[in-house]
């Protein structure tokens, strides 16, 4: 039996081309250690700063992620991808060319005879109402329609400049010191887990590495990010453990 992996927040893009370069050089790295034993592999999105998939265009960079990954999907790897708050706007392309299984939101099942709740970790919060009401505008075929109107040049300039703004915010968010009590992710697999057999929560967004347990059968993992932890997830022999990827 090979592991499952899981990681996220790559946040391929930022904060300039050649910083993204040598970040990207270094996943694949991880890709190739991981790849002899590798079972499936869930990627928990923001795995881009920003992507938009036009009818005849998608963004020019990233190659050499998407080729590693396409070989992996075409060896036989399950790889799951999951639409994070930035990089939602993922349509057919990554499951046509690449062979990716995109998810909308949350992926719920059995692994190995454990029960996984997985989801990028965004908006599962009770508060954040502005928030919620802004993902589900950006989500809408109407935005999509009009985002598909404008001119990539201008279209992705915009997006990045505002997604450049979002992740300002969240990183100062993510230095703020929080009691685990208050950590909304916590607050929800708490909830959720009394009335839904889960073993594990697996969770990325907030960049906050976190093997928490919620009682003697559940635990919550935030995976941390690729811009300063460089972390990641196994699950083998039925536990799950956070790592740093040190080449």
């Amino acid at each position: 039996m090979g592991k499952t992996y899981f990681a996220s927040d790559f946040h391929l893009g930022t904060p300039d081309y050649s910083s993204s370069l040598v970040r990207e050089k270094k996943i694949i790295q991880w890709l190739e250690s991981i790849e002899s034993d590798c079972e499936s592999l869930f990627l928990l999105g923001d795995i881009f700063d920003f992507w938009f998939e036009y009818k005849t265009t998608v963004p020019k960079y990233f190659n050499r992620l998407l080729g590693k990954l396409a070989t992996m999907s075409d060896s036989g790897i399950p790889i799951y991808f999951f639409k994070g708050n930035h990089d939602m706007w993922t349509f057919d392309y990554l499951e046509k060319e690449i062979g990716l299984h995109v998810i909308d939101e949350e992926w719920t099942g059995e692994i190995h005879g454990k029960n996984f709740y997985i989801h990028h970790g965004d908006a599962l919060w009770k508060g954040e109402r502005s928030y919620k009401f802004l993902r589900k505008i950006f989500r809408s075929k109407i935005a999509i329609w009009l985002f598909h109107r404008l001119h990539p040049n201008f279209g992705v300039g915009f997006a990045n400049y505002f997604s450049s703004k979002s992740r300002k915010k969240n990183s100062h968010l993510d230095q703020v010191e929080i009691p685990l009590e208050k950590e909304y992710q916590i607050q929800f697999a708490t909830e959720y887990s009394k009335s839904n057999p889960i073993d594990f929560f697996i969770f990325g967004h907030r960049h906050k590495p976190l093997n928490h347990t919620i009682n003697d059968s559940t635990k919550m993992i935030n995976l941390g990010d690729w811009v300063t932890h460089f972390t990641y997830a196994t699950f083998e022999n039925h536990e799950v453990e956070l790592h740093t990827f040190n080449p």
